[in-house]
């Protein structure tokens, strides 16, 4: 059997509209409302546990914007912000930003007062809710000038349904022990749980075999196998 069969699915481009919500339907429309120039906040900041989604949130509302003309740029990280950066884009994004070392916190000031007078804006993603954010005191006041949501956790039964229903737009039904079985020994965050629906359809239209437990068992051992972890992804 060909290795090229137990890659990953590619993932489908972040977007707004394929987020799965869960209880995250206000802080979705809050962000289109935003990239779409609705709402006249300076800034954005999302926050939230690591799997939330805030990348996907992020990159999705970049490319709404993109979509409008808008000049808009993802950073996946602070210490890529630059000046030039902020004197290029009318949309910038800056994931992770409680990561920011003091020389990225300066930058994120710099850039922050630079756009707000342009009339552009920021939208930034931390682990940890503004009051916590280790960040200068003048930066985190900007910060808090715009819009400030958590972004929440899908819990079990909302991933269940959702990759009940991501399986169902790619045609093919997903049974619930296999579900089951695939939260319970699969990386648990949404990235890489749709990542292997993608995989196992693939696997079962290359194979001829129905998606079952014993099939995800095969592909999440050939997966250790190849020594990649149980299920890679984003």
């Amino acid at each position: 059997m060909e290795q090229l069969i137990f890659e990953l699915a590619p993932a489908e481009p972040p977007r707004l509209d394929n987020f799965l919500p869960g209880k995250n339907a206000e802080l979705v429309a809050a962000l289109t409302h935003f990239a779409q120039g609705q709402d006249a906040s300076p800034g954005f900041l999302v926050w939230g546990a690591s799997g939330a989604g805030k990348t996907h949130l992020l990159r999705g509302t970049v490319a709404l914007a993109a979509e409008r003309g808008v000049q808009a740029r993802y950073l996946p990280d602070p210490a890529s912000l630059e000046d030039e950066v902020a004197e290029a884009v009318s949309f910038l994004a800056i994931d992770r930003i409680d990561e920011a070392d003091p020389i990225a916190t300066g930058r994120i000031f710099t850039a922050y007062n630079a756009l707000r007078h342009r009339g552009a804006r920021v939208l930034a993603a931390s682990r940890t809710p503004l009051a916590a954010l280790a960040l200068r005191e003048d930066v985190r006041t900007r910060l808090g000038w715009g819009l400030v949501y958590e972004a929440l956790p899908l819990s079990d039964a909302e991933k269940a349904a959702a990759l009940v229903r991501y399986a169902h737009q790619r045609g093919f039904e997903l049974a619930p022990d296999v579900v089951d079985y695939l939260l319970r020994h699969g990386r648990r965050d949404m990235g890489s749980l749709l990542g292997v629906v993608g995989a196992l359809d693939r696997l079962s239209l290359a194979t001829k075999r129905p998606i079952t437990v014993p099939l995800l068992r095969d592909w999440l051992q050939a997966r250790l196998d190849m020594g990649t972890g149980s299920a890679s992804g984003a």
